[in-house]
C-alpha cells in the first residue's frame, strides 16, 4: 500500500469519531488534508458539522469542499481536533510544524475537548528528534533568540544546527501569523518535557513544535493495517 493510501486509511478511520453537530478543528499537512477531503464528502451528503482551520491553506481547502467554517472567536470551544504529525512516539508525544502552522495547530488543539492524530507508520518513532523541531519565533532579536535556544537546549542534552526556514527563492518563510520558523536539527530529544520547558523560557519563541500531553488518541496506518494508540485512556467513543 502506498504512503498516500495509508494516509487516506488513517483519515477515514478518524472520520468514525466525528458525530453529527460536532465542532471540529481541522489540522494542516498532507495527512490532515486527506481527513478534510473525507469530511467534505460526508458534508456533501448532508452531514452537519462546524469547523475551525489551523491554517489559511486548510481554510481554503475546507471552504472549497463546502464545509461550514467558523473561528475560535465565534466557537471558542471545539469538541475535537483531527491533525497529523511529523513524528509521534509511544507516549503520544508529537513533533508538529513541518508545514509551519504549529502555533495555530496548538491553539486549536488546546481549545478542543480531545485531539486525534492521524499518521502513516513512517511517522512513528521510539525517540523524537530525527525530524527537525520547528520553533515559531518573532523576527525581532533573531540572533539573540537563536543563541538562547542553543544554550538552553544544550542544557537538556540537545545539540545541532538551528536553521531559519526559507522559501525556494531564499526569502524567509513566514507563518500565517507573520512569524519566522527556526528548524532545530537535534537528531534526538532525550527528554521532550525538559526541552519544552526550556524553550518556554526564551522570550522570542512564540511556540515550539513539541506537543506533549495534548494528543488523546493516534491512528497509525501501516502495511499490516491500522493501529490505535491511547484508545483505552481516551474519552472517545
Amino acid at each position: 500500500m502506498s504512503q498516500d493510501a495509508l494516509k487516506v486509511a488513517a483519515a477515514e478511520q478518524a472520520l468514525e469519531y466525528i458525530e453529527e453537530g460536532m465542532r471540529v478543528g481541522l489540522g494542516t499537512g498532507s495527512t490532515a488534508a486527506k481527513f478534510v477531503e473525507a469530511l467534505g464528502r460526508k458534508v456533501a451528503q448532508g452531514f452537519k458539522v462546524t469547523c475551525v482551520a489551523t491554517s489559511e491553506v486548510t481554510q481554503a481547502q475546507a471552504l472549497a469542499l463546502g464545509i461550514p467554517m467558523s473561528t475560535l472567536d465565534d466557537q471558542p470551544y471545539l469538541d475535537i481536533t483531527v491533525d497529523g504529525a511529523d513524528e509521534i512516539d509511544g507516549a503520544l508525544r508529537l513533533i508538529k510544524g513541518g508545514g509551519g502552522a504549529l502555533l495555530r495547530e496548538k491553539i486549536v488543539a488546546a481549545a478542543s475537548g480531545g485531539m486525534i492524530v492521524i499518521a502513516d507508520a513512517s511517522k512513528q518513532v521510539e525517540t523524537l528528534g530525527a525530524f527537525p523541531l520547528p520553533l515559531e519565533v518573532v523576527p525581532f532579536g533573531l540572533a539573540a533568540t537563536r543563541n538562547m535556544i542553543s544554550a538552553l537546549a544544550m542544557d537538556v542534552g540537545c545539540e545541532g544546527d538551528i536553521r531559519m526556514r526559507t522559501l525556494s527563492d531564499g526569502a524567509p518563510f513566514r507563518t500565517d501569523s507573520g512569524n519566522l520558523i527556526l528548524d532545530c536539527h537535534f537528531g534526538r530529544i532525550p527528554t521532550p518535557e525538559e526541552l519544552d520547558e526550556a524553550l518556554k523560557l526564551v522570550p522570542g519563541v512564540v511556540e515550539n513544535g513539541l506537543f506533549i500531553g495534548i494528543a488523546d488518541l493516534a491512528i497509525i496506518a501501516g502495511s499490516d493495517g491500522l493501529t490505535v494508540i491511547g484508545a483505552e485512556e481516551s474519552d472517545f467513543p
